[in-house]
């Protein structure tokens, strides 16, 4: 029987992503390249590759002599991306609404129509990239490469409770009735009720992803403590 082949540099990475994103590695918790080589049967180096591009991505904190940990979830300090974010997009909107060409903000609509909705839910990351996607093409629309930017760096530091707001299928179906709407105010030209709109869309967002991020932590704790 031909042996398994051992796992790339990638693939460790993607694992261990899943497993950050996922709490199976609990924040803050320390990892080794010694027990990582064992668990997946490799050697330190496609391991340590994949710590290294986990810690360029921010999931990951390696502190000199003592090890890599993952990287701890402070809700505060995500509350103030999210007011960041807040501000970006409401600023975003505000100059989509003056520079952004109608024939932009219907293909975008003909793509969040509630009715292209996907039947069954898409993985999470699939529809945070999806979702992630319609604000950026906002900030584009904007004409603002720089307010693009950043909005690209605050969405990256809230990506690991993001994700989690798409658990359930009806925030499927929600975002693309909101996005819709959205656009909608957008075509109309009138930023102020397209404000309102994407203020309470990104409101309700953060409260579901972190409600379910901190049900999750608990249960960690308690798994952890029952060990």
């Amino acid at each position: 029987m031909p042996s398994r082949p051992a796992a790339s540099p990638r693939d460790i990475y993607r694992q261990l992503k899943d497993m950050i994103l996922g709490f199976s590695l609990y924040p803050g918790a320390r990892v080794t390249e010694n027990e990582l080589a064992v668990r997946f049967g490799v050697s330190r180096t496609p391991v340590r590759e994949a710590l290294q591009r986990l810690a360029a991505e921010g999931y990951l904190t390696i502190r000199p002599k003592q090890g890599c940990f993952v990287r701890d979830i402070d809700i505060e300090t995500i509350n103030h991306y999210y007011d960041v974010r807040i501000a970006l997009e409401m600023r975003a909107l505000e100059l989509a609404c003056v520079s952004m060409p109608d024939s932009q903000i219907k293909k975008l609509a003909a793509v969040w129509n509630p009715q292209q909705a996907p039947k069954q839910p898409p993985p999470m990351e699939t529809m945070v990239a999806r979702d992630e996607g319609f604000h950026m093409a906002l900030a584009a629309g904007a004409g603002n490469s720089v307010l693009a930017g950043y909005l690209k760096d605050v969405n990256e530091h809230i990506h690991i409770v993001r994700r989690l707001d798409f658990t359930e299928a009806t925030r499927v179906d929600h975002t693309y009735a909101e996005h819709h709407e959205i656009l909608q105010r957008l075509l109309e030209r009138d930023a102020d009720a397209a404000k309102i709109l994407m203020l309470r869309h990104i409101r309700k967002s953060a409260d579901v992803a972190k409600a379910i991020t901190l049900t999750q932590l608990a249960q960690q704790r308690i798994r952890a403590r029952a060990k």
